[in-house]
């Protein structure tokens, strides 16, 4: 085992936590009304009697943003937590399914699952991790591997007092998660410091185009899903769960098609390109190209001049 180098932690974790507020930034930006609504329990919403727009807009985009944000920051502490394990106990990224981690100690070859915090998943989460602890262990003995195999469930922070050890894994979570993988007892102290780089800065840049989104999307939400300043519960609902989508366009090709075409001619002109490639699927017609060879393919399927 080697010492770990404190500075070289600083300076992965000052290199890599710009990568964090980039992505969440980047995410924050691609976010459309429809896709946040129709993720989140309107029925929640109503309960807590939400009334303004204003209100409902930053309380579902809050609640979205803060699932994503503990993804992407989950995913930058695997990596710290690999790159520290990499530089004391040789470690490496696994190539097993569901296994984040590998390295020995002590002639023990351990497999780790890194989750961000102790409360991470569900019964059937747990169970699809226990199944890929199991899988990597077979995989290991079928190819004659003889060391001792342990698996951990690692969580960055938090404390658990189980082991888990009948379910057939160990549960280590903060300081004990980050000693086990360093073999230095304070590293989860020695990490939050360098967290804060430029945080001021990032956070401000991200509260900026937050504050964008939310005027937006309440115009947005106003101009769809209120009427006469009040919420419009039932619409909102139907978006989310009624069988068909309300807000999708509906093109219906019935076997008159031709004969309405005939009958006006410039029609044609009028419809969109998704319309025209519609008619030409309907029609068993090539549907690629642009607006004017569509409505040429169809006149002269149709011979209309």
């Amino acid at each position: 085992m080697k010492e770990i180098d404190l500075t070289k932690v600083k300076e992965y974790i000052t290199e890599n936590i710009s990568s964090f507020h980039e992505r969440r930034l980047q995410s924050l930006r691609s976010l459309k009304l429809e896709k946040v609504l129709k993720r989140k329990n309107p029925y929640l919403f109503k309960a807590k009697n939400i009334l303004k727009s204003q209100d409902f807009v930053q309380n579902i985009l809050d609640a979205h943003l803060s699932s994503q944000e503990e993804t992407i920051f989950g995913e930058f502490l695997e990596g710290l937590a690999i790159f520290v394990n990499e530089r004391v106990f040789n470690g490496k990224k696994s190539t097993s399914e569901g296994i984040d981690l590998e390295f020995e100690n002590e002639k023990i070859h351990y497999i780790v699952s890194v989750k961000s915090g102790p409360n991470w998943g569900n019964s059937e989460q747990i169970r699809k991790m226990i199944d890929s602890f199991n899988r990597a262990k077979q995989v290991f003995r079928t190819s004659g591997f003889r060391k001792e195999i342990i698996a951990v469930n690692g969580c960055c922070y938090g404390r658990n007092k189980i082991t888990y050890k009948k379910a057939g894994y160990y549960k280590y979570c903060g300081q004990k998660f980050w000693e086990f993988i360093s073999g230095n007892r304070d590293l989860y102290l020695n990490i939050i410091k360098p967290l804060g780089v430029k945080a001021k800065e990032k956070n401000e840049k991200f509260y900026s185009a937050y504050c964008k989104i939310i005027n937006l999307f309440t115009d947005e939400f106003n101009k769809e899903f209120c009427i006469n300043g009040e919420i419009n519960w039932d619409k909102l609902v139907k978006l989310n769960s009624a069988i068909e989508d309300p807000l999708k366009p509906k093109i219906i090709i019935d076997e008159t098609l031709g004969d309405k075409l005939a009958e006006n001619p410039n029609v044609i002109n009028r419809l969109a390109t998704k319309v025209l490639k519609e008619i030409c699927r309907f029609e068993n017609l090539k549907i690629g190209g642009n607006k004017t060879q569509l409505i040429e393919r169809i006149r002269n399927h149709f011979g209309l001049m």
